[in-house]
């Protein structure tokens, strides 16, 4: 993916494809890759796909809170000039979709939230993982899939990594008590625009009903289930999640 790799001023992306704008935001301790067959998919039809590289553990601590990502989500959108995006959130990533649409409804076009964080999640289990014991961190990490397979070495190593560095621990948790803060259940009902909620039906971090309360809240929010799957769908059945995506966006018109 090295090719659709940018760096332009604070900004570092992936970007593909031409069309309707389609800003896909990766999770607290989820990478660029984690989207990688959703990045090929719809930039193939009419779609510019851009994935930022969220400035998660590069903002000073003081600074590390859901209003600052969002922020740097409005500055990317006003440098590149964008209108109309859609935005599609994983995890911390869906939750920063909401609040941005909450503080600036006037570029969202739609939302797709899956295991979306905003309302309720289950971080990681009840506990942070522990420095340096490797076989908890990756009991931890399968827990985040149904399939524990997916849980590769390669992901277990990124997460040691994270979870190892005293400044990248202190900004997780300093993320996860603004994103408690900074709940969205009372903003919901205002949001005027589809919203589509694929969600896995094993979901430990964002379980089910995490789901079907977005769907009670939101105006105008369709939900779909993929079985046997976890807080990732679109990296645990990315074809699945891609053809549910691809219909709802032709249902309604995007």
């Amino acid at each position: 993916m090295e090719q659709y790799l940018k760096t332009e001023g604070k900004f570092t992306y992936w970007e593909k494809g031409e069309g309707q704008p389609l800003i896909v935001l990766h999770g607290l301790m989820g990478g660029l890759s984690n989207f990688n067959e959703v990045f090929n998919y719809f930039s193939q039809f009419d779609y510019k796909v851009i994935l930022p590289k969220l400035p998660v553990y590069t903002l000073p601590i003081i600074n590390t809170n859901v209003k600052n990502l969002m922020n740097y989500v409005r500055d990317l959108i006003e440098y590149k000039s964008l209108k109309d995006v859609i935005l599609f959130g994983n995890s911390l990533g869906g939750h920063i979709a909401l609040y941005f649409t909450k503080h600036h409804p006037e570029y969202v076009k739609a939302i797709v939230l899956t295991g979306s964080s905003g309302l309720y999640e289950n971080s990681m289990g009840n506990t942070y993982p522990k420095r340096g014991d490797k076989e908890y961190i990756r009991k931890k990490v399968e827990e985040v899939f149904y399939d524990p397979a997916v849980a590769t070495d390669e992901l277990v190593n990124s997460i040691m990594e994270d979870i190892n560095d005293r400044g990248k621990v202190i900004r997780t948790l300093a993320l996860a008590k603004s994103a408690i803060r900074h709940n969205m259940a009372k903003d919901l009902p205002s949001f005027n625009i589809p919203v589509c909620l694929i969600w896995g039906k094993n979901d430990k971090v964002t379980p089910p009903d995490v789901a079907v309360d977005f769907k009670k809240h939101l105006p105008d929010a369709d939900l779909f289930w993929i079985d046997k799957c976890g807080h990732a769908p679109m990296m645990e059945h990315p074809h699945e999640f891609n053809d549910i995506l691809h219909k709802w966006f032709k249902k309604r018109g995007l």
